[in-house]
C-alpha cells in the first residue's frame, strides 16, 4: 500500500528553484536515505532522471541502472504527456485524450514512433543493474513529474520484472498528484508544488541530457 504522500524542506538556501539536476539529486538523496536499504538499487528514468539518480546512487551507494520509458506527447502538443510506453507497458491518461480530442490513430501514429526510440534507449543504455530486479527494493528517480504517465509506466515495468519494493522519487511534483496505490510502495516528493506548470519552471538550468551524458553516469556507476 502506497504510503503518504511525502514532502520536505530542501534546505533553508533553497530558493524555490534548484540549480540543475545534480543539485536536484543531491537535495533528494537525504529523503531517499530515510527510506530504503542498503541493498537498493536506482534506475533512473532517461534522459534528465539518470542525472539526479546517478546523484542519489552515489550518496547511498547504490547500484545505478536506467528504466526506459517513452511519454505519448499529444499530436501538436509533443511536450504534453497524454500517456506512456515502456517494455510491455501502455499507460494512458483517459481524460486527457478525451479532452483533446485525440484520436486512436493518432496515437497510434505517435506510439509508433516512440517505440522506435524506445528500442534505441533500451539497446543503448541497459545495465546489469537495470536487469537483475527480481526481489530486490528499487527506487525510481525521474527529475520532476508532470502528468504521471511516465512515472507511472516506469513503475509498472519494474514491478512486472520481479522488484520486491518500489519507491518513487522526484524532486518536484504537482501537490495534488499521487501514483496508483499498487504501481508503489512509497512516494517520495521534495517540492509538491501547487502552482506547477512544467517541471522546467522548478530549475535554473534544464538543459536536454544527452546520450553521451547517461552513457557517462552509467559506466562511472559501480552496478553492485
Amino acid at each position: 500500500m502506497t504510503t503518504p504522500h511525502v514532502g520536505a524542506v530542501p534546505g533553508p538556501e533553497f530558493g524555490g528553484r534548484f540549480a540543475d539536476r545534480t543539485d536536484a539529486g543531491a537535495r533528494l538523496a537525504p529523503l531517499v536515505a530515510s527510506s530504503v536499504g542498503r541493498d537498493a538499487v536506482a534506475l533512473g528514468v532517461p534522459r534528465g532522471g539518470v542525472v539526479v539518480a546517478a546523484v542519489v546512487a552515489e550518496r547511498l551507494g547504490l547500484p545505478l541502472g536506467v528504466v526506459v520509458v517513452r511519454k505519448l506527447g499529444a499530436p501538436g502538443h509533443e511536450e504534453y504527456a497524454v500517456g506512456a510506453i515502456a517494455d510491455g507497458v501502455r499507460v494512458l491518461d483517459a481524460e486527457s485524450v478525451r479532452a483533446l480530442g485525440v484520436s486512436e490513430g493518432e496515437l497510434g501514429a505517435v506510439e509508433a514512433r516512440e517505440r522506435v526510440e524506445l528500442a534505441r534507449r533500451a539497446a543503448r543504455y541497459v545495465t546489469d543493474a537495470s536487469r537483475d530486479l527480481h526481489d530486490r527494493e528499487v527506487v525510481i528517480v525521474d527529475d520532476g513529474i508532470a502528468t504521471g504517465s511516465t512515472a507511472i509506466a516506469a513503475c509498472e515495468v519494474v514491478r512486472a520484472r520481479g522488484a520486491s519494493r518500489i519507491v518513487l522519487a522526484t524532486p518536484v511534483a504537482p501537490a495534488s498528484w499521487r501514483p496508483p496505490v499498487a504501481a508503489v510502495d512509497e512516494y517520495l516528493c521534495l517540492v509538491p508544488a501547487r502552482d506547477f506548470w512544467a517541471v522546467g519552471q522548478f530549475y535554473e538550468r534544464f538543459e536536454q541530457t544527452t546520450d553521451a551524458e547517461v552513457e557517462r553516469l552509467l559506466g562511472a556507476s559501480p552496478q553492485e
